[in-house]
């Protein structure tokens, strides 16, 4: 009765689960699926989150299976460099960039949240279908027909959560961007610096995001995460797992013959293909109500540029702990938490739609009116482009002042 109940056994779910362990807070995680496994294709981590993992004592286990980011490089649809910057501790950062297989992240909160909290405290085949709460507490409800007593309900159940439907029943479906994307893993040798974040080309004729995720191995090649992004009227439902096919969209990029990558060599040379739109939700009101919240996904779904989708779903956990180690009512402690999160992760949801990170690669394009130039300084100052960069980070909160501070 006294247990915080986490719906869903995510990235953030279980970092919640390893932040409450370590304020002493007891609680329990309920997954839908059968067997957590590790699914998906790389993302980053951020130095802002990476700073909340290490304070959970996980930087050394990352750091086995991850690739510590040096750079970021953003070329035209011509292979042309536009703008590199330093990464990461390579920037003066006391934490690293981590670009990371996600399901190596999701198995490294795992087995940390098993060791230290217990087997017995995370569920899997739990399928929740709602909530219920009175003066005393909450109470999940399983499709199974089991329900279950605890004192408050987080739910960190994805973009398709099913408590947030509850609390906003006619919120319609995630809004598409207009952009579909496909995402995949190459066995590569390395690219540029071997631990760069690569982004080329631009929506309308096709736009790639390519980083490191694995160190190479003996042979010499490293695992490589790719992302092709093209605007398109059609999409289907997101589904992380969902197979793609790599026909549907090489043809944008056939004739990237760069001297740093063959793309259609490289994006053939991989197993497989996975689909999904770029989608998310209009910024909430509220997330709290009495003693149920959200986070992460559930509480404001991004589209995935920038890198922040994951690092701001850890941002919330540190703050959901330290209000409920603060607060011993979890009416008060759940409306801490959300008058602290709410507004700074509604201002990144909004900034990703208009101007992420790759915001650098829509204003040469729109300059140059999608043409080489002989000179990237006749195009965009070197001010410009430090500007349209920091400006990202100042909102998304991993400026370097901003995590001194």
């Amino acid at each position: 009765m006294d247990e915080i109940l986490i719906v869903g056994g995510g990235i953030g779910g279980l970092t919640l689960g390893l932040a409450l362990h370590a304020a002493q807070i007891p609680c329990r995680i309920f997954e839908s699926t059968p067997e957590i496994r590790a699914v998906g294709v790389g993302i980053n981590l951020l130095p802002h989150a990476t700073k909340e993992l290490a304070a959970l004592g996980l930087d050394a286990d990352l750091a086995r299976v991850a690739i510590a980011t040096k750079d970021a490089s953003f070329f035209n649809r011509f292979g042309q460099l536009i703008y590199q910057e330093p990464l990461g501790r390579a920037a003066g950062y006391d934490h690293p960039q981590f670009s990371i297989h996600r399901g190596d992240l999701q198995m490294v909160l795992l087995d940390a949240f098993r060791s230290r909290v217990g087997e017995d405290r995370i569920l899997t085949n739990h399928h929740c279908t709602g909530v219920e709460q009175d003066e005393t507490g909450v109470t999940l409800r399983f499709a199974s027909g089991q329900s279950v007593r605890g004192r408050a309900a987080i739910a960190c159940d994805g973009i398709n959560s099913v408590i947030r439907k509850q609390f906003f029943p006619n919120e319609g479906e995630p809004r598409y961007s207009g952009v579909n994307m496909w995402r995949g893993v190459t066995r590569w040798k390395p690219i540029l610096s071997g631990a760069s974040v690569t982004r080329a080309g631009w929506l309308s004729h096709g736009k790639m995001v390519i980083y490191p995720i694995r160190e190479a191995g003996p042979d010499g090649l490293q695992l490589i995460n790719w992302v092709a992004e093209i605007e398109t009227p059609n999409y289907r439902r997101r589904d992380w797992n969902r197979a793609g096919s790599i026909d549907d969209f090489i043809g944008a990029f056939a004739d990237w013959h760069f001297d740093w990558l063959d793309v259609p060599a490289f994006i053939r040379a991989a197993d497989s293909a996975l689909e999904f739109p770029m989608v998310d939700q209009d910024p909430l009101p509220r997330w709290s109500f009495g003693r149920v919240t959200l986070l992460g996904d559930a509480a404001h779904p991004m589209v995935p540029r920038g890198s922040n989708g994951a690092g701001q779903a850890i941002l919330d956990t540190r703050a959901m702990a330290s209000a409920l180690l603060a607060h011993e009512n979890p009416v008060v402690a759940l409306a801490v938490y959300e008058k602290e999160r709410l507004e700074k992760t509604s201002r990144i949801v909004l900034t990703n739609r208009t101007n992420p990170p790759d915001a650098i690669l829509r204003e040469v394009y729109q300059r140059t009116n999608d043409k080489p130039f002989k000179a990237i300084g006749d195009v965009i100052s070197h001010e410009e482009l430090v500007a349209l960069s920091d400006s990202y980070k100042q909102i998304a909160g991993f400026s370097r002042e901003a995590l001194r501070a």
